[in-house]
């Protein structure tokens, strides 16, 4: 049991460093929508018509294994790097019933939600992720927590904007330095 909680603390650190870096990423990149659009979806359809060697031996690697979630996370992981939200999304699920109190598969879902454009659904995702977050995990979690809690005010700020203001106030108590946060809760608060 105890190689178990190592090997999951490692890979939530792992993800943790990867999906701030891919967040800081996706927060700040201009992109040329047309022809992202053309990438995405060639992406996609590559990566579901199996011609990507990672995935697929990921997939062999958890058929032989449904319950490694080393190797659920990394599918998720190249999932999300091949841009198909839709299996990224179902890989984190599984993983959220194997460790339904691991943090940091909530995160991920709603990050992947949110890259689809499934804003009700990210919106949940990252509740869950806030939720689950322990007290002793607070510290570790400080960056992706003020992304969530800004991502909620940002969702709210039009139908409940008392909330938007909560959320905003609990992002800058995680990250002060957060410019789009501190635009919001300008705007907000004004």
């Amino acid at each position: 049991m105890k190689m178990t909680k190592i090997n999951i603390k490692n890979l939530f650190l792992g993800l943790l460093f990867a999906g701030t870096a891919s967040l800081v990423n996706a927060q700040t990149t201009k992109v040329d929508t047309a022809n992202t659009a053309t990438t995405n979806t060639t992406t996609t359809a590559t990566a579901q018509a199996g011609s990507n060697p990672t995935i697929e031996g990921l997939k062999k690697q958890i058929e032989a294994n449904p319950k490694d979630t080393d190797a659920l996370a990394k599918l998720a992981t190249a999932y999300q790097d091949a841009s198909d939200w839709t299996n990224a999304v179902d890989t984190w699920k599984k993983i959220s019933v194997l460790l339904p109190d691991w943090a940091p598969s909530y995160y991920s879902q709603a990050y992947a939600y949110q890259s689809a454009k499934d804003d009700a659904n990210a919106k949940l995702a990252y509740e869950k992720y806030i939720a689950t977050v322990k007290p002793e995990e607070v510290e570790q979690n400080k960056k992706n927590l003020a992304y969530a809690y800004f991502y909620l005010a940002f969702t709210e700020q039009k139908s409940d904007p008392a909330k938007a203001k909560t959320h905003i106030a609990k992002s800058l108590e995680y990250d002060p330095t957060n410019q789009d946060a501190l635009k919001l809760s300008k705007t907000l608060n004004s």
